[in-house]
């Protein structure tokens, strides 16, 4: 740290850095404070925070039960400390930290889990390979609820658990329970009830004990040309597998989460020039990455497919560091999770994704961009369907890095 401001504490650039997503260098300097002061309590929780950011839940769990031990009011750690458990689907342990943080409602409902298995595969089989139905305006495939009739379901990493239509749930007899208040595109908000499923099947692909969003998802069949559209896949049973979505070949691959299986996909695509992006998890299905807009400076992208034809889409502050000019008079009445929005379409001419460049593709901008600071550093805005159309998109939750296949 001899390159610091000595008038400054070492904490508060270290915060800044976070703040910036420099989090490797905000991981370094909470290290070096931590060598000199064991106990301090900033440093344990964000470099907690850190290691779950990175799905390191070891290292984050001794992190914040440490301090925890030290700091027992402090409830911060807390929350961090539900999920890691709720990632690793230890449901019942994430509900004790969540009723400490005064999460009731989400405490009950994992709690019901207690003694069941979440997200348990059926069968041996060490990957899936599900046709697509469609791939656009956003990939498709059919799914069964509780081995119901066949239905659509669209995938879209900007949810995060399985989303089920609400009246959908009630013709299959789901039990619903209240849930939070979500916040959707253009910043609108809708309610959110909550349910679990015996089961979910996608081809040969059978997972059992799974919890469910209830939201009126058949709204998007709109954008399908009258499909109906009765659920949505999400991030996070995308992180249960080394998940693939090829969208040349219309297909969604699930393989088995263990090295093993990497391995053997790395020796598979080694030839074919794949480009990596390393990426960070925050909260349940933020998946974040380095990107830059136009000959911009570079921010960090949420890397959310459900943007129906759209490839980007971020706050004014992005779109002006990028030079991207709107025009109001092309607007038109768009449809998100909390219903109805104002969309300003506009071109973005060159979208950078690590070494992946794609040029001239769709964005739309609405007025509320929500994000930009909820996460605790500054997101500049979302890359979506349109820029990974050429590629086979594969998500590895071991590694923590987004492989782009073309």
């Amino acid at each position: 740290m001899t390159d610091l401001n000595p008038e400054i504490e070492p904490g508060v650039i270290a915060s800044f850095l976070f703040q910036a997503g420099k989090f490797e260098e905000a991981e370094k300097i909470f290290k070096e404070i931590l060598e000199k002061n064991p106990l301090d309590f900033q440093s344990l929780v964000l470099l907690g925070n850190l290691a779950l950011l990175k799905n390191k839940f070891f290292e984050s769990e001794k992190l914040l039960l440490k301090a925890i031990k030290n700091y027992p009011e402090e409830p911060s750690p807390h929350a961090l400390l539900a999920e890691v458990y709720y990632r690793q689907d230890n449901f019942v342990q994430a509900a004790k930290h969540l009723r400490y943080y005064g999460v009731n409602d989400m405490a009950e409902r994992l709690e019901s889990f207690e003694g069941i298995k979440p997200y348990q595969v059926e069968g041996e089989k060490e990957s899936y390979k599900i046709k697509m139905v469609s791939v656009d305006p956003l990939p498709i495939v059919h799914v069964k609820i509780n081995d119901k009739e066949e239905v659509n379901f669209l995938i879209d990493t900007g949810a995060s658990e399985v989303f089920i239509d609400l009246d959908y749930s009630k013709e299959i007899g789901l039990m619903i329970s209240e849930g939070n208040e979500g916040i959707y595109a253009g910043g609108k908000k809708a309610k959110t009830y909550t349910s679990k499923i015996d089961c979910i099947t996608l081809g040969e692909l059978k997972i059992e004990n799974i919890p469910v969003n209830l939201l009126p998802v058949r709204q998007f069949s709109q954008i399908f040309g009258g499909t109906r559209i009765d659920g949505i896949i999400g991030t996070v049973l995308f992180y249960h597998f080394i998940t693939t979505m090829d969208y040349p070949k219309g297909e969604l691959i699930f393989r088995k989460l263990s090295n093993d299986q990497l391995t053997k996909f790395e020796h598979e695509i080694k030839e074919r020039n794949p480009i990596i992006v390393p990426f960070w998890l925050v909260e349940d299905h933020f998946m974040v990455a380095w990107g830059k807009v136009n000959d911009a400076e570079p921010i960090l992208l949420f890397v959310d497919t459900g943007l129906a034809g759209g490839g980007f889409t971020g706050s004014k502050m992005t779109l002006e560091e990028a030079k991207v000019k709107l025009d109001e008079s092309k607007a038109f009445e768009g449809i998100g999770g909390g219903g109805k929005v104002k969309v300003i379409p506009f071109v973005v001419e060159k979208l950078t994704f690590g070494d992946a460049i794609e040029e001239n593709i769709s964005g739309m901008f609405t007025e509320v961009f929500p994000m930009e600071h909820k996460l605790g550093f500054r997101l500049g805005g979302i890359i979506s369907h349109q820029f990974f159309k050429k590629y086979a998109l594969t998500f590895d939750f071991i590694k923590m890095r987004f492989i782009l296949v073309k």
